[in-house]
Parts: C-alpha cells; structure tokens; sequence
C-alpha cells in the first residue's frame, strides 16, 4: 500500500491541529498536557509523513504554510466531529440527549466550536454532534435537529435566529501593511485581494460604500471558503475582506488588523440558526436556542 492509502499517524495529526489552530507550540503543549519539545517531535512525524512543510516561524511567530493552512481547515472538522460521534457513543449509557448540528465549516471553526465548551458546561447532560458542509440546510431530508445557514434568514418552514452582524471590514497581516505602507483605501486598487468565492460581492459593496471604482474589486486571489482567505490574510498575501465577528480573535491578538478602518453593515446576509417549524423543538434544542441568545458574539 503507498503512503497516499495510508491514514496520516493520529497522535501527530491530533497534535498538528492544536498548534495550527492556536499558532503556538507552547500553548499547543499546555493543552494536550506534553512538553513543547513533544510537540515539536510530533509535528515534524506529520510533516515527514505528509512531505509537506506545515509551518513557517517567522521573525519568532508560528505561521501556517499554505499548505498546513489547507490541511488544517481540512481536519480540523473531522476532530470535531470524532468528538461529537464520541460524546454520541459515550451519551448512549445514561440518560443524555443528543443534538445534530450543521454549519458551514468557516463558521464552525472560527465561531462556534470556540464557543461550544460554554454550553457543554453549562449543559452536560446534552451532547452535541457537529458536522459541516456549505451545501445548504435540508431539514425535511438531512438527519440534523438544527443548523447555522449563510443568507437573509427568510427560508420556508424554518425559525431562524441572527448569530453574528454582518460588519465587513478589509484585513491583512502586520507584515503585509508594513511591506505596503497600507493606509489609504485607494491604495486598494492596487493590492492583492483576498476574496471568498461564496460571498464573491462583499469586495464590490465595500469599495463601493468608500467611493471606489467596482471594475477593480474582482480582481486578485479566490478561495473556496473565507476560512482560507483569512488564513490566506494571515500568511501575508494580500487583503482579505472579513466579516469581523469571525477574526476577531486575530484582531484582538494583533495576528490581523485593519489598514482602513471602515466598517460596512451589510444588513442581513450574515449567518443564522435555523430549525423546522415543522417539528417538535426538543429540549435540547431549546436550550441551544436559548444559549444562543446569550453567548458573546
């Protein structure tokens, strides 16, 4: 059997994706309870495996290659949904209710899953069973309780309940705004953007909102998911346009920030959570809606 058949080594995969996900070995060794030299050990296992360079550390900051960026957005909800099929096998043995969640993977990883410890807490006799697609919710067919949709949140025999504002705003890396000396939003039009090819307008509305010309807003590099955009903003290729609720850890932790400081509310094509009308609503997803209701965005 080659090397393509073979499943990649769990343990440094597991490990691959602490550290990319929080871009620091010491605070990927202090989660999984190892020492930041095991770390380093199963990181390199992985990257002789796969053959692929997975990190870059630049001027002392761990940065993702475009490669371990890729690989990264791949597994990382594979590992969430191993967790959940556990918590489903392990809620099988005593009186806990399970809930099957959908979201688009952008969402999940940059939005939800950071926040799903809270209501594990809070909740511990309700399990929840996360996956992810783009494709849009089917509830009458797919085997979910609920969902989290990208739209207007106006769909037939669906509640749906607003996640985030749609506050879109130009990211970039620190390196990249020094490199361009980025301060001017007409300087824009003569930048590397950044787009997502499922909101592939959101270049186009901001420009316009600023007085730009739109003919240019199209241009530049195209990504299947924002999650690779800002993944791709974040290694310094360009200039991402953001909806800021999903980077704003990076923002806060100066990993991205904002070379032109204008907001623009798009209104209500953002992401909602949506379950059928046509159902009993569970316990356990009322108490997910209620969650929801107070969870910080």
């Amino acid at each position: 059997m080659s090397r393509r058949d073979q499943l990649p080594p769990l343990n440094p995969t597991r490990v691959f994706e602490a550290t990319g996900r929080l871009l620091s070995v010491t605070k990927a060794a202090d989660e999984l309870c190892v020492t930041p030299a095991a770390v380093s050990r199963q990181v390199r296992a992985l990257e002789v495996f796969l053959d692929v360079k997975l990190f870059n550390r630049i001027h002392g900051r761990l940065e993702l290659t475009p490669a371990g960026a890729r690989y990264l957005a791949d597994i990382t909800p594979l590992f969430a949904a191993l967790l959940a099929a556990t918590r489903s096998v392990q809620s099988s043995i005593g009186n806990r209710a399970l809930l099957r969640i959908r979201s688009p993977a952008t969402f999940a990883v940059r939005w939800l899953i950071p926040r799903l410890a809270g209501f594990h807490q809070a909740n511990p006799t309700i399990e929840v069973q996360l996956s992810t697609s783009s494709a849009p919710l089917d509830l009458k067919h797919e085997d979910v309780d609920a969902g989290v949709q990208l739209g207007d949140g106006s769909w037939p025999e669906t509640h749906s309940q607003q996640l985030i504002a749609n506050l879109l705003v130009p990211v970039t890396s620190p390196s990249y705004q020094r490199a361009t000396q980025l301060v001017r939003s007409e300087q824009l039009q003569q930048e590397v953007l950044l787009h997502t090819m499922a909101r592939p307008d959101d270049w186009a509305l901001w420009f316009e909102a600023v007085g730009l010309d739109t003919a240019r807003a199209y241009s530049g590099m195209k990504y299947e998911t924002s999650l690779l955009a800002y993944q791709a903003a974040i290694e310094g290729h360009g200039v991402a346009i953001a909806q800021k609720s999903l980077v704003a850890k990076e923002l806060a932790d100066g990993t991205l920030v904002t070379p032109i400081p204008f907001e623009l509310d798009c209104g209500k094509h953002t992401y909602y959570f949506v379950w059928s009308t046509r159902r009993p609503q569970p316990p356990a997803l009322s108490a997910f809606c209620a969650w929801l209701l107070n969870v910080d965005w």
